[in-house]
């Protein structure tokens, strides 16, 4: 069956690619490959459907029915949908199932936000002008997103974008492409009018670059890797498209020694782990640097360590999986690398840093949850974003030396503090600089909320009102209800 999709039509390339199974390296599915010319030929389409169709101007209600059809449609397939992001990234059905359950949220949130939002009326001070601030689609516009959450993160673009109005060209990662071909099969069926969603397969050099570069392209919006996300702005910059990155973190969870009194270090075990293990570490926004207070650091590594040696690693089909595999050998192999270095720069392995032994998954991807104490933050599994399940242990004894750890990063995207001290958490969730913090909890979002980095983490924001804005042009009408000479000019 065709797998590229270009003006309203599902279309086959000349070169195929192989999805495969992180679990058991089996064949899941092949799909096609996009060329140069099912490139241009889906921004040309994209284009004509901006310029010439009528989505722009369809009425927003129309526009928001589309995706509350679309809503429907995912809660009608959402087995058949899971099940087919667990073969296709690995991760366990009980978490796709939840994915699931996120993207209809989105897509029901667009529906009603774009529905209320109302045009600005701008007050001149003069009785006989009409003054309007209103809101447009951008136009064209590429979306680009990651291997790790597929179905959720390609919610997060279009739902928005076609909310607003635009005409998009969608790439998912090449690892990962079987649950956003299916999206793009309920937007057809959704009644998506033709050349207003496109979908093109392919590898970031050949098919991402073509569309960052193309100047019929108006916004880029990306999800991934920095180096990726660098070379999209500088590629960018020539046709001065606008861009919004994500580009991922290295997030900081602190924890003071008061949040683990009594039953408390319970709680605080049990999201440190799930904060950095879910997925096998394969988040963006997982908690990959516990910054412990020094008095609570021995207990708490100590039970953290006897925990992580007790996950269940399995197929993402299997319900008594806790955790699945990574999602390529390549990435194992980074994340292994990282391992030895850290250790090789004088870390302590307290847990994991190993395949598993059970002969049952040495076909998969799979790699033991991992805790290193004894680390610096000058080592790179400290620095870099290990995107994987790997856990590094810092200590503090005052809450600034806490804040300053917890800062000493390049990336800015989320992080986590843990406290019975009311007023301790807002200064230092105020005092963290990273797009999300939460207080004594880690890892939910809501769509109303908005999504995004400090500092190298990225640009521009997801959900929430912001990420309906990044799809939008702002125009300012202005209407002299009495026009007359100006007198400027004598004669």
């Amino acid at each position: 069956m065709p797998s590229l999709y270009v003006d309203g039509e599902w279309i086959g390339a000349a070169a195929e690619r192989e999805v495969v199974n992180p679990a058991d390296q089996s064949v899941v599915a092949k799909v096609d490959e996009a060329g140069a010319a099912e490139v241009r030929s889906a921004v040309r389409a994209a284009r004509r459907a901006f310029d010439d169709g009528p989505w722009p101007a369809t009425p927003v209600a129309e526009r928001a029915a589309l995706l509350d059809r679309v809503a429907d449609l995912l809660l009608r397939d959402k087995e058949e949908i899971a099940r087919t992001e667990t073969l296709d990234t690995g991760k366990t059905v009980k978490e796709s199932r939840i994915d699931i359950d996120d993207v209809v949220a989105v897509f029901r949130y667009y529906a009603r936000l774009v529905t209320e939002q109302h045009d600005r009326t701008v007050d001149t001070g003069r009785p006989e002008i009409e003054s309007r601030v209103v809101h447009e689609p951008v136009g064209v516009c590429v979306l680009i997103t990651p291997w790790n959450y597929p179905l959720l993160q390609i919610s997060w673009k279009v739902a928005p974008a076609l909310a607003a109005g635009n005409t998009v060209v969608i790439k998912p990662s090449e690892v990962t492409p079987l649950t956003t071909i299916a999206l793009v099969r309920l937007l057809e069926e959704a009644g998506a009018p033709r050349g207003v969603v496109n979908l093109v397969l392919g590898g970031g050099p050949a098919v991402g670059s073509s569309l960052v570069e193309d100047p019929d392209v108006d916004l880029v919006s990306f999800t991934g890797g920095a180096a990726t996300g660098r070379a999209i702005l500088r590629a960018a910059a020539d046709t001065v498209k606008r861009v919004a990155v994500e580009l991922g973190g290295k997030n900081p969870n602190v924890v003071f020694a008061d949040a683990a009194d009594g039953e408390g270090f319970e709680t605080v075990v049990d999201n440190v782990m799930t904060a950095v293990f879910l997925h096998s570490g394969q988040v963006c926004s997982a908690g990959a640097r516990l910054i412990v207070e020094d008095s609570l650091h021995d207990r708490l590594v100590d039970a953290i360590a006897e925990r992580a040696e007790r996950i269940v690693l399995g197929d993402g089909l299997d319900p008594r999986s806790e955790v699945g595999p990574l999602v390529s050998a390549q990435h194992r192999d980074k994340v292994e690398a990282y391992v030895a270095s850290a250790l090789a720069e004088g870390a302590t392995l307290r847990a994991g840093g190993r395949r598993p032994a059970d002969p049952q998954l040495q076909a998969g991807f799979y790699y033991r949850p991992t805790l290193l104490t004894d680390v610096r933050a000058d080592m790179r599994a400290v620095r870099e974003e290990t995107f994987g399940p790997i856990l590094t242990v810092e200590r503090f004894t005052s809450e600034a030396e806490a804040c300053a750890l917890a800062n000493d990063t390049d990336l800015g995207l989320a992080g986590a503090v843990w406290t019975a001290d009311a007023a301790r958490g807002e200064r230092v969730a105020r005092a963290l600089r990273q797009g999300t913090v939460w207080i004594n909890d880690y890892h939910p979002y809501v769509p109303q909320a908005e999504w995004g980095g400090y500092k190298r983490s990225g640009n521009g924001r997801e959900l929430g009102p912001t990420g309906l804005h990044e799809y939008q042009e702002l125009k300012h009408i202005w209407r002299n209800t009495a026009p007359a000479p100006t007198g400027w000019f004598a004669s």
